[in-house]
């Protein structure tokens, strides 16, 4: 009988370009001073944490591939480019070299389909792949060498409403749990989503300069400090529950679906996540955070 495969581990994993440039990696051109270390450090205990886990795979769903029409899947194997943040060049010109699972985007792609969702395989080999899926994977994997899903968002949340989307991501959500399972691999999935989202308008003449960073606003925070105190609490169900009022009021990057999707793969986690990390950017909240099916958060 073939081996059943597993989600080993779920992570928000907020993708912020400026934690890659704060990060100082060889693939990005330009450098910086130091900056947002909460978030840094919270990614180095994530990857220490994975480190003592074995995996075959990232599975990465990204607010920035924001697809018109349902869902679609990486479906080449090789991706070599240089990805260019469209708001932020300055901080973010990065020379990726990936490698897709392509086998499992089309199990994924298969499954969800069979459940009733629009689905499509990207099979464009010039296609460029977006820093949201590029930054969550560096910050998690710097080494790159595990191979990736990427999934894309859908506008769901605009054309319709969040309940209309949260809908698709439990579908979604399921389809992945039973993808991986047929797989026989061991998978680690990331929401690659910020909290809170309300931005800046300006930025500062040094970008690093932590003195000007703080979160946009004070009902921004409680709201975000709720959602962590949740997912640290078990509490996946009432998670979901509020994730519509969450979104519009916060202004939060959940509207793409990642964190609904998560947790449904998750099967609707009531064990704790792990906390490793919480910052703001650019005025927005982000927090690292790591859910293990079947073990209780270490502190």
């Amino acid at each position: 009988m073939a081996k059943k495969g597993e989600i080993v581990a779920g992570v928000l994993a907020p993708h912020p370009p400026h934690l890659v440039y704060a990060e100082n990696p060889d693939q990005n051109e330009p450098t910086a001073e130091c900056g947002w270390e909460t978030l840094r450090w919270g990614y180095e205990r994530l990857r220490k944490s994975l480190s003592e886990i074995d995996y075959d795979v990232l599975i990465v769903h990204s607010p920035h591939w924001r697809t018109q029409v349902g869902t679609h899947f990486l479906g080449v194997e090789k991706f070599k480019s240089l990805s260019v943040d469209p708001i932020f060049p300055n901080l973010f010109r990065f020379h990726y070299d990936l490698t897709v699972d392509v086998n499992l985007a089309q199990g994924i792609h298969d499954e969800a389909k069979g459940a009733g969702l629009v689905t499509e395989m990207m099979t464009n080999p010039d296609f460029r792949v977006d820093y949201g899926t590029i930054v969550s994977c560096h910050m998690t994997n710097p080494d790159w060498d595990k191979p990736l899903v990427g999934i894309s968002s859908n506008g769901g949340a605009r054309y319709f409403n969040m309940d209309v989307l949260g809908a698709t991501m439990l579908k979604l959500g399921e389809a992945t749990r039973k993808a991986v399972e047929a797989s026989g691999k061991r998978a680690v999935l990331l929401a690659s989503n910020s909290l809170s989202h309300r931005h800046f308008t300006t930025e500062s003449e040094v970008v690093e300069d932590m003195s000007k960073e703080h979160i946009n606003n004070h009902n921004q925070y409680l709201w975000d400090m709720r959602m962590i105190e949740m997912m640290r609490s078990g509490k996946g169900q009432q998670v979901l529950d509020v994730m519509t009022d969450f979104t519009e009021q916060a202004t939060a990057e959940t509207d793409g679906g990642s964190l609904t999707w998560l947790l449904s793969a998750l099967g609707v986690p009531d064990y704790p996540a792990t906390l490793h990390g919480y910052g703001t950017v650019i005025g927005t909240g982000n927090a690292v955070m790591e859910w293990r099916p079947g073990q209780e958060a270490r502190a």
